[in-house]
């Protein structure tokens, strides 16, 4: 493929957006509040949502990012989320992808290190 894939992130609250194309969530837990039908998802990969531990540990600390960022593309390496993550290139292969999550700063996100490792 030439060019760099399409990947955008955005919270799963926000209205969906028509050029959103496949819309996947990548949390471990469902999101508080929403319904199925109000997600408007495509897909829900919970395999490549980080660890409890891992996510237990970040809690969203921006000065943590960096650190949560090297832990996490470690943790995407075992064989179940590695699959998932060859899966999700797969869908950016085929048009846009939006990586969705809950968390209130989707830049700090484990959908931003996804993101950035997907566009590889």
């Amino acid at each position: 493929m030439t060019g760099k894939r399409k990947i955008q992130v955005r919270r799963v609250y926000e209205e969906p957006a028509a050029d959103d194309g496949a819309r996947v969530l990548v949390d471990r837990i469902w999101p508080r509040g929403l319904t199925k039908a109000k997600a408007d998802l495509d897909e829900w990969c919970k395999q490549v949502a980080p660890s409890t531990e891992l996510r237990t540990w970040y809690h969203h600390d921006p000065e943590l990012f960096a650190e949560f960022g090297r832990r996490y593309r470690s943790e995407l390496q075992a064989p179940e989320r590695a699959d998932a993550v060859t899966h999700l290139r797969k869908l950016a292969q085929d048009g846009m992808l939006t990586l969705l999550t809950a968390t209130k700063q989707p830049e700090i996100s484990e959908a931003a290190v996804l993101a950035e490792l997907l566009q590889r």
